[in-house]
């Protein structure tokens, strides 16, 4: 799973203790609702549609060579996950934010409603609720893993190498991505 800025927010809340279930409740709520979209069939609409899947396709492409592009450049110049110095949120501001990680995200729609929804409307019947159950099920795990498990993983998140291997392998992720998109 790459890090992208939503799972990176996750963690920044889950590292300081604000808000960080609420946060973790947000995007998880999200990504259920994006991928009941994609299963009840815009993923499938994008997938039927010659023009919308091609633009979708080149600006997904577009948009994880972009990605890819940060990552790699932040592994060049590696930091940390910076949680002194930040203003506490107060839980309206950490429902805001979730939201905004979340819904402006593109990559966010790439994954829920086109991936998941063009792959989940293969399945007939029942079968593509149980995929979508699975799917939101996995979400709320990575969600509250990541809230919950960033206290104890503070140690090595505050250590540059960490962040380079994280980096480096998000750049790859995202490219090898990118390159399946266009070929698909």
């Amino acid at each position: 799973m790459a890090i992208g800025a939503q799972n990176a927010h996750v963690l920044r809340m889950g590292l300081t203790r604000q808000h960080a279930l609420l946060t973790a409740s947000i995007c998880a709520l999200c990504d259920a609702l994006l991928i009941a979209a994609g299963l009840l069939g815009l993923g499938a609409l994008f997938a039927h549609n010659p023009a919308l899947m091609a633009g979708a396709r080149w600006g997904g492409a577009a948009y994880l060579v972009w990605f890819a592009w940060r990552a790699l450049r932040a592994a060049l110049q590696p930091g940390t996950l910076e949680t002194q110095g930040n203003a506490m949120l107060d839980a309206r501001q950490a429902l805001l934010a979730a939201l905004g990680f979340s819904l402006l995200n593109p990559h966010v729609y790439l994954d829920t409603v086109l991936l998941l929804g063009s792959v989940g409307a293969q399945h007939a019947g029942n079968a593509r609720w149980w995929f979508g159950a699975g799917a939101v099920t996995a979400s709320l795990a990575w969600f509250f893993s990541l809230a919950l498990s960033a206290h104890a993983l503070s140690p090595w998140l505050q250590r540059r190498w960490v962040w380079r291997v994280v980096d480096l392998a998000t750049a790859a992720v995202m490219l090898a991505l990118a390159i399946k998109l266009v070929r698909a």
